[in-house]
Order: C-alpha cells, then sequence, then structure tokens
C-alpha cells in the first residue's frame, strides 16, 4: 500500500471517490507555456521551429522538475522508492507536459494561416490561455461544482493569462 502525505490525502481521496483527474497540471502547464510565448517573443523574431522547441523543451524540463519535487520532497519520507511509484508520478505530472503540445501545434499550423511571427506568437499565446481557462473550468466541472463556481474558476484563470499577456504588451513598449 502507498502512504500520502497529509496534504495529498483531501485531494487523493476527492479525485478516487469522483473517479476524476486532477488537472492542476494542465492549468499551470498552459500558463507556463503562454510565459514562455510571452518571453520568447519578447526577446525579438524567433524562427518557428526555435518557438516549438522552447515550448516542448520548456514543458518537458518543468515537468521532470515537479516529478522530482514530488517524489523527493513528498513522497520519499512516505513511501519506498520504486519503478512503479516513479511512473505513477511521472504519468500524474503529465498535463504539464501535454499542455505545451496546443500552442506548439498553433505554432507549426501559422504558415498555413499565413501568419508573421508577431502572429503566431499571438496564435499561440490564445492558444494557451484558452488551454488554461479551458482546463480550469473542466477540473471544477468534474469536481461537481456549481455554475457559478465553474464561472469563478475560468475568470480568474483568464485574469492570470491576461495577466501574461499584458507583460507581452508592455514588453514590446
Amino acid at each position: 500500500m502507498t502512504a500520502q502525505s497529509p496534504a495529498e490525502r483531501p485531494r487523493a481521496a476527492l479525485a478516487a471517490a469522483a473517479g476524476r483527474g486532477d488537472y492542476t497540471g494542465a492549468v499551470y502547464g498552459s500558463l507556463l507555456a503562454a510565459s514562455v510565448v510571452v518571453g520568447a517573443g519578447a526577446l525579438g523574431s524567433f524562427p518557428r521551429l526555435e518557438l516549438i522547441l522552447l515550448l516542448l523543451g520548456t514543458g518537458v524540463v518543468f515537468w521532470a522538475a515537479h516529478v522530482f519535487a514530488r517524489f523527493f520532497g513528498q513522497r520519499i519520507a512516505y513511501v519506498s522508492p520504486g519503478g512503479p511509484e516513479i511512473r505513477r508520478i511521472c504519468v500524474s505530472e503529465r498535463p504539464i507536459l501535454e499542455a505545451a503540445v496546443p500552442p506548439a501545434l498553433a505554432v507549426a499550423a501559422s504558415p498555413l494561416l499565413g501568419l508573421d511571427l508577431e502572429g503566431t506568437v499571438w496564435l499561440a499565446l490564445g492558444v494557451a490561455v484558452a488551454g488554461q481557462v479551458g482546463w480550469a473550468v473542466v477540473a471544477a466541472f468534474r469536481a461537481g461544482a456549481s455554475g457559478r463556481i465553474m464561472l469563478a474558476a475560468g475568470a480568474v484563470n483568464l485574469v492570470l493569462g491576461l495577466l501574461i499577456v499584458g507583460f507581452k504588451v508592455a514588453l514590446k513598449q
């Protein structure tokens, strides 16, 4: 049997009882992807392939950092280290990695839409923010939240996304 830290017990119990996943990583990963797009776009003209690699590579690094932090920061005191536990943590943190894929695909598809590099950055940023808001609403819905709570989850994440957009605008001034 796998022991859990006290902080993980309520979240794990709710997810297990409801048979639902934890979307924290997807929301976080989408915000991370938006930040990467803004940072890359603010520094100048990045070729599309570099932006795609930057998005995916940053997703991999943050995913690995989260796996490491969860395993060593929370788990090692409660669970004997082993392959199955490491695999379980890797899978549970996968949404952070997956959240980088839609903005990267938007960058890859941007030439088909006739977008220049600035338009590509805005498209990828919009996709990342939409993903962040969408995952927050899905998480609230799957948790059985009321419509008001789902709206609040979406609104808070939209505000966070718009803060990233604001940074992009301010950096271009």
